[in-house]
C-alpha cells in the first residue's frame, strides 16, 4: 500500500429546503469535478430570513480528497 497525499477544498452549498440538503448539494456538485473524495466537515452555516422564517440555507463545507498517484 502506498502513502497517499490529501488536499482540502472549501465549497458553499445552498438549499431552500434544509442545511442537510445544502451539504448534499455541495458534496454532489463537487463530486462532478473532484475525484477520490473521502470526507467532509462543516465549517460554517448561515441562512437568509424572510418574513420571519428561514428562507435559504448556505453551508460552507470543507471536502478532503486524495490526490492522484
Amino acid at each position: 500500500m502506498s502513502d497517499h497525499v490529501y488536499k482540502k477544498i472549501e465549497v458553499v452549498g445552498s438549499s431552500t429546503e434544509s442545511s442537510d440538503d445544502a451539504i448534499r448539494n455541495a458534496v454532489e456538485r463537487a463530486g462532478k469535478s473532484v475525484h477520490h473524495m473521502n470526507w467532509f466537515e462543516v465549517a460554517e452555516s448561515r441562512g437568509h430570513i424572510q418574513d420571519g422564517k428561514v428562507a435559504h440555507w448556505q453551508v460552507t463545507v470543507k471536502i478532503g480528497f486524495r490526490l492522484d498517484d
